[in-house]
């Protein structure tokens, strides 16, 4: 790569910098409806994103708070051209993870631009190098973008996955221990707050919540319905439901807690038992594609060697 390409390119990222900061001028920047109008409303402005997330001493504060409402217009634009707010509120919930749509955008663009800079910092070096064209060292970048707020999106199916198999890990113990509480007589809200404050886990969190929800004037099977809508588990569903039609029929409690326990206990075993099957036949891969023509060719190396001696 000759000097004059680098410089050119060099040039442009310098250019480009300089004309986002002209641009981001206050005399040259029209305010929004939102800017003008929340000086004169101010309990009612959105809440900060980043309040809580990041120390106020840290040197990535001031960062975040100078560059908060370029991120928030930029992720609105994000949302509106990958959209499925819905879906990602949804996931974000069976995650567990307390944010909104919007904080999510937000990591998403770090995650892009995170990427960018890491592939810029690649494209740098290469010039330096003198070896590969700008221009496909730029689409480089922006692949490497792209690929960073797809990864965040990967990354949030990932936390939803882990965290729905940790909770058919725990419900098994769960449903016995409430079982065990309520055939000791306590009641249903006594033993939900006995299993709580026993237990650790993200099924206990849950059902804190239910229990936090009845506090606060919501009836049990109620409760326990919002319990199944957030999780989105078949088997939590189903032990959610049959909590709520025990509670309202009058149907001996602890029976069914214990006869939904071992029905998640005989799941699980099948569950594993499919992912065993599942991983022998994956096993045949190596075995058929590596191990196989290493021992064919181990078994006909020395004859093709003799045979070639023989007519030589």
């Amino acid at each position: 790569m000759s000097p004059m390409l680098v410089g050119g390119f060099l040039g442009a990222l310098l250019g480009a910098g300089l004309l986002v900061v002209v641009l981001r001028l206050p005399f040259l920047r029209r305010p929004t409806v939102d800017e003008r109008i929340s000086p004169y409303l101010r309990d009612l402005g959105a809440p900060d994103v980043f309040v809580g997330v990041v120390d106020s001493r840290s040197p990535f504060y001031a960062i975040l708070r100078l560059f908060g409402p370029s991120l928030r217009s930029a992720a609105a634009r994000l949302e509106r051209i990958l959209g499925g707010a819905n879906t990602v509120r949804r996931r974000l919930q069976r995650a567990g993870i307390q944010r909104t749509v919007e904080e999510f955008r937000i990591e998403q663009l770090l995650w892009g631009a995170l990427a960018f800079g890491a592939g810029l910092v690649i494209s740098i070096i290469a010039a330096a190098f003198d070896t590969g064209d700008p221009v496909a060292l730029m689409v480089f970048c922006l692949v490497l973008g792209v690929l960073g707020v797809l990864g965040r999106d990967t990354y949030l199916t990932s936390q939803v996955r882990r965290r729905e198999r940790r909770l058919l890990a725990e419900l098994p113990t769960v449903a016995e221990l409430l079982a065990l509480s309520v055939a000791a007589g306590e009641g249903p809200a006594a033993a939900l707050d006995r299993v709580t404050r026993s237990c650790r886990g993200d099924l206990a969190d849950e059902l804190e919540r239910v229990l936090a929800e009845t506090r606060a004037g919501e009836s049990l099977v109620r409760a326990l319905d919002a319990l199944a809508d957030r999780t989105g588990l078949l088997a939590l569903s189903r032990f959610a439901d049959g909590l709520a039609v025990a509670l309202e029929r009058g149907t001996p409690l602890a029976d069914v807690l214990r006869a939904q326990a071992a029905d998640i206990r005989e799941a699980g075993r099948r569950e594993l038992i499919e992912s065993g099957a599942r991983r022998e036949v994956a096993m045949m891969v190596p075995v058929i594609f590596l191990v196989l023509p290493v021992t064919i060719a181990f078994a006909f190396y020395p004859g093709a060697v003799g045979i070639r001696l023989i007519a030589g």
